[in-house]
């Protein structure tokens, strides 16, 4: 699913219950997350949908570096030869993507949570166990203005990953949240606002208390790396996450 200008400016690739951004401005587009290697496709067609070409794509910038974030991040900068942004905690995991710190075992959670069998398996056929890993040229900071396309501002939000960065575009009044804050959970099937299972979370209470970063923003529209935008408003959704905790 392509859906244009989800906030000014932004539009969203969902493919394979993975979510990706394009921001677009004047000097072309920056991609937010690289997906699983199948949105490869879906990814050409959304930047042919909005009048450009591949060479209008200067950027990658990953809000952290999981194996459903970074599917097409080599490929990339192969063929386009773009600059790869992250964190400089999320340096090691973007090589190895499987290495992950997560605090409770993956293979429990199918049998405890069924509801998530058909996202899990749809992450599957998107490629979920064939990601290559890609070599971050650029790092993030924290409150840093990120100099492509979007210009969006950095805010560190460790927990889900120790170098997790969510986007802020304030002209746009919106947060891209990564995994930060999730509207569906593939690790339990469950939907509206929440932080990600542990199963795939490094520290659980580092990533409740950086809620608190996120909701600092103000930001209306919340674009997560999963699930749909809630657009009600990031305090709301944190006040939520909050409330519903740590599967």
């Amino acid at each position: 699913m392509f859906l244009k200008n989800v906030a000014p400016g932004i539009h969203l690739i969902q493919s394979h219950n993975v979510n990706c951004y394009l921001l677009e401005d004047d000097q072309g587009l920056t991609l937010v997350d690289a997906g699983l290697p199948r949105v490869w496709t879906e990814l050409g067609h959304a930047i042919r949908e909005l009048g450009r070409a591949p060479a209008d794509l200067k950027a990658l910038v990953l809000t952290h570096a999981h194996f459903d974030h970074v599917g097409v991040a080599a490929k990339l900068v192969e063929q386009l030869g773009i600059p790869v942004y992250a964190h400089h905690e999320e340096v090691t995991l973007a090589a190895h993507p499987y290495r992950y710190a997560h605090e409770n075992p993956v293979a429990a959670y199918p049998v405890q949570h069924p509801r998530a069998i058909p996202v899990l398996l749809s992450m599957v056929l998107g490629g979920a166990a064939a990601v290559k890993g890609v070599t971050v040229s650029r790092r993030l900071e924290a409150g840093q203005e990120v100099p492509v396309p979007g210009r969006p501002r950095v805010v560190l939000s460790a927990g889900h990953t120790y170098g997790h960065c969510a986007l802020h575009l304030p002209q746009s009044d919106a947060l891209i949240t990564g995994d930060a804050l999730v509207t569906l959970d593939p690790y339990t099937g469950l939907t509206g606002p929440r932080i990600v299972a542990k199963a795939a979370t490094a520290d659980s209470a580092m990533a409740i208390e950086s809620l608190h970063a996120l909701a600092q923003t103000g930001a209306t529209v919340v674009l997560p790396g999963h699930g749909d935008p809630w657009l009600h408003g990031v305090g709301r959704a944190a006040d939520e996450a909050r409330r519903t905790g740590a599967a």
